[in-house]
């Protein structure tokens, strides 16, 4: 830590709130979206998330790093956020799997990290002021240049980052979720042995897909089949899939007028249909419905949302900064879920054809595994047809 010691860094938000620290990872600058994230565990999987890209990430957790990174845990083949801003980064690595330290795995992708910065203080200034721009910056003389440069950095809203993130083209994927084996200090053992017979073929959406979503469809039984974003509707459909899936990923979701066109499609066809997250908010707006920009969005591991048909609350992990707005959905979807925290939207389904959505993340199994039963529901889905 002595030489992260070494380099005064400063973050700088919109309205003028300058934090300093000291800089990790890369040393250059950076600016996007500041939100924060509650999860305590699970930081490798947060910066290979895609849905982060475009945003600066700070964590609530005091400590960061203590486990280093190893890709057995990422989400994606790299980090996609903006920039990392944590309390207090760990000074040491404690883990058998652990190939690379925090910094040195961001310094290796380009992106700049702060620490010694009051992650409270940020947490309650966003949630006064909802969401803001901000720079990360070693240059720490002119903290009002690195203000001007956060008032100057591009909003989120009308932005189409899944351009950004999704494959270049399509792929398939067989890895199912750990058999329990899980892996030895040597590398013994297949991690992904005894994968289940398959029964469906879908056709997923990559907006920025996780690698967590992919191994649960997988273990579900199907085959998939993962095709980019700008797939048109006839595309997916000649692959001759028995559902579809639309995935999850970063940005405005009214700025990505292709993906609803092939997802209002795609509900016409009247193939089963499951959509996470982006993939819930573009299939809310391909029924006509509309969207909105949140405050300051839901990020974390811990966020309870009620099933409204059986009444059960599940503990469960989100990420995103738009939702769906109930009121443009009366009378072209049936509300599911919703959130305790602010009664927003969180689940939807169509009154007649195979369709369904949920705006948080199943597969990320935040402690409990509550929501995984939406997996099922899909194949189920997909048994029905063939009926």
């Amino acid at each position: 830590m002595a030489d992260i010691e070494k380099s005064p860094a400063l973050l700088a938000l919109e309205d003028g709130t300058v934090y300093r620290g000291w800089g990790f990872g890369a040393a250059v600058d950076s600016g996007g979206e500041i939100v924060f994230n509650t999860a305590i565990t699970g930081y490798q999987e947060v910066l290979t998330d895609p849905s982060y890209r475009g945003q600066i990430i700070t964590m609530t957790a005091p400590e960061i790093g203590n486990v280093g990174v190893n890709p057995v845990d990422f989400e994606s083949s790299r980090p996609w956020c903006a920039g990392f801003v944590v309390r207090e980064l760990s000074p040491a690595v404690s883990n058998w799997r652990a190939q690379a330290t925090l910094h040195d795995f961001l310094a290796a992708h380009g992106i700049p990290g702060i620490t010694g910065i009051d992650t409270r203080a940020i947490t309650r200034r966003l949630r006064e002021t909802g969401a803001q721009r901000a720079v990360i910056t070693r240059r720490v003389n002119d903290p009002g240049a690195a203000v001007s440069a956060a008032v100057k950095h591009p909003q989120l809203e009308g932005r189409d980052l899944v351009k950004e993130v999704t494959a270049a083209k399509s792929y398939t994927w067989d890895e199912p979720l750990w058999n329990g084996a899980g892996l030895e200090p040597n590398g013994g053992g297949d991690p992904f042995a005894n994968k289940p017979p398959v029964r469906h073929h879908v056709v997923a959406y990559d907006f920025g897909i996780k690698r967590g979503i992919l191994r649960h469809l997988r273990s579900s039984g199907c085959s998939v089949t993962v095709v980019p974003a700008t797939t048109t509707a006839k595309e997916a459909l000649s692959l001759k899939p028995d559902g579809v899936f639309l995935s999850n990923g970063p940005g405005d979701p009214a700025a990505l007028p292709y993906t609803v066109e092939a997802a209002r499609e795609l509900v016409a066809s009247k193939l089963p249909v499951f959509g996470i997250c982006l993939g819930h908010q573009i299939l809310g707006q391909a029924l006509g419905g509309k969207t909105y920009k949140l405050k300051f969005g839901h990020h974390g591991a811990n966020h309870p949302v009620m099933d409204l048909g059986t009444r059960k609350v599940e503990i469960t992990s989100q990420n995103h900064g738009f939702a769906v707005d109930v009121g443009s959905m009366e009378g072209r979807a049936v509300l599911t879920h919703v959130s305790l925290n602010d009664k927003t939207v969180e689940g939807m389904r169509h009154d007649s054809l195979p369709v369904f959505s949920v705006q948080y993340h199943p597969e990320a199994s935040p402690g409990p595994n509550d929501s995984c039963y939406l997996f099922e529901r899909f194949t189920k889905l997909m048994d029905e047809r063939r009926r």
